[in-house]
């Protein structure tokens, strides 16, 4: 084995290479890296941290918050995964979780459900212990237990040398290629020293420690799913935020070449502020976005309350309420979330069908499955955002 400093000869690049063999392995060297404070990295910052500002007191004020969780956390588990090949849907994910039968792998679905179960796993975690190297192992685990990445170790490191690049590539050919296994644990100690340390905005902490997580690649498989998870519960840990409304993938997915070109700006050429200028636009985009999308649903759910506000029976509007949290729902579903008669609960969807605020999906005559397309619309939308230069 053999070792170069890059720091040495280029002062920019924030590691140092390691031969193996016919390939060489890159070692990021512990965080932070010197941060040139130009005008414009200010300046993105400040729009960054005015704009999760705003959705953490205006999303905090919705009426309903912790109910909106649900979806948008499904959201953020679709989008994820589909980053890294999975094709379920949002819209297949809810009607699933809701009962209905969709035409899409039990895998693909389980991948998903892993992403929340993972996530919600990590924000419980935070109450008595702060993110560190198990709450990364824990992480892995919950995301690869029963998928195909069962062969990826679950919550395991790896003990053998992978690389990223195209299909078909080796680590002679591979875009890039992580630290050997032996220098893992070494490489995340340094990371969880700088997460809990750092006197650095807490924004620009993360966009650092992102990048350092992804560059260790301390898995076979899951690691991009982890890294994305880290960054929700920072913004908790840290308060930026009181609950994950907010959450990145929607914007790597949209602006995912500049992801890619971002972090590798960073292991060859110690582009740092470009990569902290993208992950600040992000966030500032990503939180326009999700309040936006966030005030028109309860906009409608407001809608309809009233519309049913005068009903005999108050079992319409508590489904109305339910819709929230998903927008699919069952007569069967309903009765046992709130407590009630399958009958009242039937009656109360029909009652919401005829003022058209859900329809049903398909033709079944039994276990009938029913949609609040408006809500579902919004958050399946694509997200409009510009991962321009600003």
């Amino acid at each position: 084995m053999v070792e170069s400093n890059l720091m040495a000869s280029q002062p920019n690049i924030p590691g140092r290479k390691v031969t193996l063999g016919k390939f060489a392995a890159f070692v990021p060297a512990p965080l932070p890296p010197k941060i040139e404070w130009t005008p414009r990295l200010i300046r993105v910052l400040s729009d960054a941290d005015r704009l999760i500002g705003k959705l953490a007191g205006e999303g905090g004020r919705l009426p309903n918050p912790h109910i909106l969780l649900r979806p948008f956390l499904k959201r953020e588990a679709v989008l994820s995964s589909k980053i890294e090949g999975t094709q379920a849907t949002l819209g297949e994910l809810l009607a699933a979780e809701a009962g209905a039968t969709v035409d899409r792998s039990p895998e693909d679905l389980r991948e998903v459900g892993n992403y929340v179960i993972a996530l919600e796993h990590g924000i419980k975690r935070l109450k008595d212990l702060p993110l560190c190297i198990r709450t990364i192992r824990e992480l892995h685990e919950k995301l690869m237990t029963g998928v195909s990445g069962e062969r990826a170790m679950p919550g395991r490191f790896r003990k053998i040398q992978n690389w990223i690049g195209v299909a078909g590539s080796t680590p002679e050919t591979a875009s890039y290629v992580p630290p050997p296994p032996g220098e893992i644990e070494p490489c995340l100690a340094a990371w969880e020293k700088f997460v809990q340390e750092s006197d650095l905005p807490p924004l620009v902490t993360i966009a650092l420690a992102h990048y350092q997580f992804e560059a260790i690649h301390p898995f076979l498989d899951g690691n991009g799913r982890v890294g994305r998870l880290l960054i929700t519960l920072f913004l908790i840990e840290h308060g930026i935020l009181p609950t994950p409304l907010l959450y990145l993938s929607a914007f790597f997915e949209v602006a995912r070449r500049d992801y890619y070109q971002g972090l590798q700006g960073v292991s060859e050429r110690g582009d740092w502020n470009a990569w902290i200028e993208y992950f600040l636009l992000g966030v500032a985009r990503m939180s326009e976005d999700v309040l936006s999308r966030a005030t028109r649903m309860n906009g409608k759910q407001a809608a309809w309350q009233k519309q049913v506000a005068g009903d005999s029976t108050n079992a319409p509007l508590r489904v109305v309420e339910l819709l929230a949290a998903n927008p699919f729902i069952t007569a069967k579903g309903a009765a046992k979330k709130l407590g009630i008669a399958f009958t009242t609960a039937q009656r109360a969807i029909d009652r919401l069908e005829a003022l058209k605020i859900v329809k049903q999906v398909g033709t079944a005559k039994r276990d009938r499955v029913y949609c609040a397309n408006a809500l579902l619309d919004i958050l399946e939308e694509p997200a409009h955002l510009t991962p321009a230069k600003t």
